[in-house]
């Protein structure tokens, strides 16, 4: 019935600071900006790898919501990786705070997470 997940949408409470980071930490590929007069939004779509989307939103004043990896609702977004020392490098670089890697214990992948600047939970997971 489904081909694929088409999009992720994350709405932000800072698009500057958001932007700069999902495009120039994460290094996603801006694939179209637009500013909605009408309702004083932006939406940036990213490409990730030429193959999946994020939607990055901005609204006026949006109400804050529980962003734990295990508060009901949307658990994480999750990035694929082929090495996972050197993407947790290059993000400890630019800033960014990673958890200490686990291992997947049905899988046996190493993983870890991390958080975007609203402190919504992103994961990268070895392929």
């Amino acid at each position: 019935m489904f081909n694929k997940i088409h999009h992720v949408a994350i709405i932000c409470s800072d698009y500057t600071r958001s932007k700069d980071f999902y495009v120039n930490t994460l290094g996603l590929t801006v694939v179209q900006e637009v500013y909605r007069e009408a309702r004083k939004s932006y939406k940036l779509d990213l490409a990730v790898n030429s193959h999946y989307q994020i939607e990055l939103f901005s609204f006026e004043n949006p109400p804050l919501r529980a962003s734990g990896p295990e508060a009901v609702g949307l658990r994480h977004l999750c990035f694929e990786v082929n090495d996972l020392d050197a993407v947790v490098a290059t993000l400890n670089a630019r800033g960014v705070v990673t958890e200490p890697i686990r291992v997947d214990e049905y899988s046996g992948k190493r993983f870890t997470f991390f958080t975007d600047p609203d402190k919504l939970p992103l994961e990268i997971y070895e392929r």
